[in-house]
């Protein structure tokens, strides 16, 4: 509900989209001013949480119960007991990341997704509240598909253009989330394209809505559900308003960004543009691109001297192990190096990730 004095930013793109928060912390999701929807995470953010003091008990009384099965069985007991306490606090569903390091390993994708799907339901978690996230590989994205096929909701993520966008959908997964900044982008700020009108002038808006018309596209072609598209990677409040305006059926909030959202009141005067309230479906029965935008489908920025030719929704990207979507990505480097910097960031080392995790897991188990 938007305050007295007008709404803020927040409340506002709420109206427009669905809000996710990007972050593990009860205490702040607890005392967010609004409600959000999902609540999704990465290695980096399971690695905070396991990390902190309040959470010492949860880790050690995992390490225990689970001391003869390996890390990984600790780590994910563990990541499903830390959303387990943010369940009652969000509207939809709680979000966890395959390891990033078995990204090109169909089966242990699978695996580990299964693992996950155990524990939610270890915890009373049902079906409906969580997804799994899964990098928008070849290999990965067959083992969303599998995943899919059993019921397991799954996301894509780390997308950084059309073919990864159309693999997703050939795969069944509910979400995608593509990244509007590089990874790179948030520790160094030289990277950043910090535009005043983010909507028509960020370099990844056009991949943003040439997404979001193929979706649109397929599922009046087709009748077939579509991906929602789930926007992350936001370094400024006008970038997630952006995501409004484009289309997004949601978007995924850092806690930094989110507190911008919440402190800005909204006035229509002082924007560039502005999205529509949010539909009941995101396809459905769904209006055009909004008029100022819709050139941007037709260029693409991150592209040198682009030939105009959308990706095919003809080609089976996951065929054959995901064999044209890893020639399609590796055609684009943008989505090459972009990829690659997401998995080795999610990755991480002794401080950082899956790899610290790895380590924290290991030192619990070793002390039972």
């Amino acid at each position: 509900m938007a305050s007295q004095e007008g709404p803020t930013w927040l409340e506002k793109l709420e109206e427009q989209l669905d809000v996710d928060v990007d972050w593990m912390d009860p205490e702040y999701i607890k005392n967010m001013p609004i409600k959000p929807h999902d609540q999704t995470s990465n290695q980096l953010w399971v690695n905070i949480e396991l990390h902190r003091p309040s959470n010492a008990e949860l880790v050690q009384q995992t390490a225990k119960e689970l001391k003869d099965k390996g890390w990984v069985a600790v780590y994910t007991r563990a990541a499903v007991l830390l959303c387990k306490k943010n369940i009652d606090d969000i509207s939809g569903r709680v979000l966890l990341q395959t390891l990033p390091s078995k990204a090109y390993d169909t089966q242990a994708t699978v695996d580990h997704a299964r693992l996950y799907d155990e524990e939610f339901a270890r915890v009373g978690i049902g079906r409906d509240r969580y997804c799994i996230k899964i990098p928008a590989t070849g290999p990965a994205l067959n083992a969303a598909k599998i995943l899919s096929s059993e019921g397991i909701a799954t996301l894509g993520t780390a997308v950084f253009g059309l073919p990864q966008a159309i693999a997703c959908s050939q795969a069944g997964c509910l979400y995608i989330s593509p990244y509007y900044n590089e990874n790179r982008a948030h520790s160094d700020l030289t990277l950043w394209p910090d535009v005043e009108d983010p909507a028509r002038e960020h370099p990844n808006s056009p991949r943003m809505i040439q997404i979001i018309e193929t979706y649109k596209r397929l599922y009046k072609e087709t009748g077939k559900e579509q991906p929602f598209v789930k926007l992350a990677s936001f370094l400024s409040a006008k970038e997630a308003m952006a995501a409004g305006e484009m289309g997004c059926h949601s978007a995924t909030i850092s806690h930094t960004v989110l507190d911008q959202l919440a402190k800005l009141k909204y006035d229509v005067s002082g924007q560039p543009g502005e999205g529509v309230p949010k539909p009941a479906h995101p396809y459905k029965n769904i209006g055009p691109t909004p008029a100022r935008l819709v050139e941007l489908s037709k260029t693409d920025p991150l592209t040198a001297n682009w030939d105009g030719v959308l990706a095919s929704t003809e080609i089976d990207y996951l065929a054959n192990a995901g064999a044209e979507l890893e020639k399609a990505i590796k055609s684009d480097p943008i989505a090459t190096n972009r990829l690659a910097d997401a998995l080795k960031l999610f990755i991480g080392d002794d401080e950082n990730g899956e790899t610290s995790s790895r380590k924290r897991c290991e030192e619990a188990m070793a002390q039972v």
